[in-house]
């Protein structure tokens, strides 16, 4: 088994400054050996970064896979950017990043966390037939009793909100996210949500889901709705009892490193 090492590198507080060289940026690491032709892409949550991936990446690069752990736009440098972002942006960069790995790779695996995983969602329903599986993290497909037209409203007099970041159980732990929320931001996230719900039924790959029992961030009908709504013949759910919304680097961590490598191993 491969060591975990998440904590000398969260150990600062929630901000993007403090994060180690090259953690909130795009990561691309080549496999070696045979699965070297397996590619997974790991996506991160609204207003998070790809530090809260890259142990995860990191692991199965590690284990010989091509792992691209992506940044999506808006992210990474300052909270006021994603109020500049169209939802738009965020799968056409997974798509970009996708159609990079599936030059190299023969088989591509996409895997996302929260927000992330409504924007894997997105994406799948157009390219379940090209993609060998999708793994879920608490992912996100709506917020209840916010509709996007009333986060529109909310976002006319409030351009930035108490952050919603670092839902981590382990303490000393950061995803090094936003300190804040943007609210246009989260608007057009709600309207990708929004416009991916209508499309679930389109998901037809294989689907691993892990999820937190005690999650501050989403409500458990974020899950319930995925696993309900998407088509997918193969669909399994894993319950995580020691962390909380960001689990790829809480205390299950292993949980889901372990579990899907076996979930990639079965599929490819």
């Amino acid at each position: 088994m491969i060591a975990l090492t998440l904590e000398p590198q969260y150990s600062f507080p929630m901000s993007v400054g403090g994060a180690p060289e090259g953690y909130i940026r795009d990561w691309h690491a080549v496999g070696k050996g045979e699965k070297a032709k397996i590619g997974i892409l790991l996506v991160h949550g609204f207003t998070g970064s790809p530090a809260g991936m890259r142990p995860w990446g990191e692991y199965l690069n590690q284990l010989g896979y091509t792992v691209t752990v992506a940044l999506l736009p808006g992210h990474g440098t300052v909270a006021q950017d994603l109020n500049h972002v169209k939802w738009q942006e965020w799968p056409a960069k997974i798509e970009s990043d996708l159609n990079a790995l599936m030059q190299s790779c023969e088989k591509v695996f996409l895997a996302g966390l929260s927000m992330g995983g409504g924007v894997c969602l997105n994406v799948a329903a157009r390219y379940s037939n090209q993609l060998a599986g999708l793994i879920l993290v608490n992912p996100m497909i709506h917020v209840k009793f916010v509709p996007h037209q009333l986060a529109w409203v909310i976002s006319r007099f409030q351009k930035l909100r108490s952050s919603v970041g670092d839902d981590i159980k382990r303490p000393g732990v950061t995803e090094y996210g936003y300190d804040w929320l943007p609210a246009v931001g989260a608007y057009e996230m709600l309207k990708m949500l929004h416009y991916t719900r209508k499309r679930l039924h389109d998901v037809t790959l294989p689907v691993q889901l892990f999820h937190s029992v005690e999650d501050h961030t989403l409500p458990v009908s974020n899950t319930e709705i995925v696993m309900r709504e998407i088509n997918s013949r193969e669909k399994n759910r894993i319950e995580l009892v020691n962390s909380y919304h960001v689990a790829t680097i809480d205390y299950d961590a292993e949980i889901i490193y372990e579990n899907s490598r076996i979930f990639i191993e079965a599929h490819s």
